[in-house]
């Protein structure tokens, strides 16, 4: 099974599923939310947050594909650009992290890591770019796929909760040091695999 992440451009913006393509929850406020969906236009407005946002900071999401068929996507950015953020009781995010926004794997593709894979594409890819950490809001009592991420599901890759709340804590992932087991890990993999890998030395006919 083949697996891909790929940046998040206006490309394969129609690789996300149909719903989220649409969905402006997170790109406005309250107020401007409404006024679009009632217009008829959040497709349009999300295109344009996300060109936007890709011209002024990067990279700002992933999409996994699986054997080439998209399987899920991942959207992530600065809070200043997440007007929906400072909405929440819990908020503001730390200054010195990302949020992760919201992601979504597709049903058939459930229960196969790939949402580890992408926290831990984000999280490389942020750490890169200098930031320490990444901060979501959660929903504790998520019942069914929506605009937040369960709550659960932050925990269970890595995230502690840094502002507790009945329904929506907010949650942290400190880049450095979730990493660096895991590149240990890959450079003791990669030395072995190295040394057991070298083509064998020719002998003499």
């Amino acid at each position: 099974m083949g697996r891909r992440l790929v940046p998040l451009t206006l490309d394969n913006l129609q690789d996300i599923p149909k719903r989220c393509r649409s969905c402006v929850f997170w790109e406005l406020d309250p107020v401007s939310g409404e006024a679009s969906v009632k217009a008829g236009t959040p497709a349009i407005e999300k295109e344009a947050w996300i060109s936007a946002v890709l011209l002024d900071w990067g990279s700002c999401g992933r999409v996994v594909y699986v054997d080439d068929v998209p399987a899920g996507f991942v959207l992530y950015a600065p809070p200043a650009y997440v007007p929906r953020s400072t909405a929440f009781p819990t908020s503001p995010v730390a200054p010195d992290a990302v949020q992760l926004i919201t992601g979504f794997i597709l049903p058939g593709y459930q229960g196969q890591g790939l949402g580890r894979v992408m926290v831990q594409t984000v999280a490389k890819d942020l750490l890169r770019r200098g930031f320490k950490a990444i901060e979501a809001f959660g929903d504790a009592r998520w019942k069914e796929p929506a605009c937040l991420l369960p709550a659960d599901h932050l925990l269970a890759v890595g995230f502690k909760t840094v502002r507790q709340h009945p329904t929506y804590p907010r949650l942290r992932l400190e880049l450095r040091s979730t990493l660096s087991w895991k590149e240990d890990v890959e450079m003791a993999l990669d030395r072995l695999l190295g040394a057991v890998q070298k083509e064998p030395a020719l002998r003499p006919l």
